[in-house]
């Protein structure tokens, strides 16, 4: 009896669950997705090469100190790098007292506390602060940016798909809207004529939702001037700042392959030991 309720119970479920199945394929077909501007204009990164790509790959020191003067001349203005510390730039090619240069001359300074007064102040940076955050709060950071948090940038190669591959395609990305025509021509204001960006963001098919918060970071050419030369072009500084936070979320990625490498080569010579000791060891025996 106790076995018969138990199959009529789970048959009842099991009805139950297929009838729910039903539904939904239905409706999937009877009321198909409607397409979305999202879906139609969202544009994936474009390829673009790194010194640091491949399993051999390693990085461009002269590169990440590029991208080290654009991050602090542009970005930090806005974004945060609360997971690097100023000495963590020796592994860039800096000694030590350029690093303590770099930490002093940073624009915002610590937040810290008066000994005399015990009230709120600030004093230049160490080698051992943490990157400070140009706001005080997530309140003071939204009052400046139109209600918009701008992200900490430690980790954001590692957080959005196609890693420094997103963050070179969105700040090259800015687009009129006006016009703007997808790969296979269809035109955006016409295929959604409810789709135009709303006061205060800026088109960018590269971004999620086409619309981001904050305005072109990089509008024009020269915005910093290079220590070696090189021609601070705006796909130049896109790509020294977009490997340079390839960095900060992977500081020891030359370590980490170095360290594949060698359990690799570990075990093909332990492969190749084992083999020649079967060899030797069951050479006579018949199998």
């Amino acid at each position: 009896m106790v076995r018969l309720i138990a199959f009529l119970v789970g048959l009842f479920f099991s009805g139950m669950l297929l009838l729910g199945l039903g539904d939904t394929v239905i409706k999937a077909i009877q009321e198909p997705e409607q397409p979305t501007a999202e879906h139609e204009f969202h544009e994936t990164p474009v390829a673009v090469s790194f010194a640091h790509d491949g399993p051999f790959g390693k990085f461009d020191r002269g590169q990440l100190q590029r991208g080290l003067k654009v991050y602090s001349e542009v970005c930090a203005a806005c974004h945060s790098l609360k997971l690097v510390a100023f000495r963590d730039f020796a592994a860039l090619g800096y000694n030590e007292d350029q690093v303590k240069a770099l930490a002093k001359a940073w624009k915002t300074e610590v937040p810290s506390v008066n000994p005399e007064t015990g009230e709120a102040a600030s004093r230049p940076a160490i080698p051992a602060d943490k990157i400070p955050s140009p706001f005080a709060n997530e309140t003071a950071a939204r009052a400046a940016n139109n209600n918009a948090l701008p992200p900490d940038l430690s980790l954001i190669t590692k957080a959005r798909e196609g890693g420094p591959a997103y963050v070179y395609s969105l700040l090259l990305g800015y687009r009129d809207q006006a016009g703007y025509k997808n790969e296979e021509g269809k035109e955006l204001l016409k295929e959604f004529p409810d789709a135009a960006t709303p006061s205060g963001l800026h088109f960018n098919p590269w971004f999620a939702n086409l619309n981001i918060a904050m305005a072109n970071p990089i509008a024009s050419d020269d915005l910093v001037t290079y220590d070696d030369g090189t021609k601070a072009t705006r796909a130049q500084m896109a790509k020294d700042v977009s490997a340079f936070l390839t960095w900060t979320a992977e500081p020891k990625m030359e370590n980490r392959k170095s360290a594949g490498w060698a359990a690799l080569g570990f075990l093909l010579i332990f492969t190749i030991l084992a083999f020649m000791s079967y060899q030797t060891i069951w050479a006579d025996k018949k199998h």
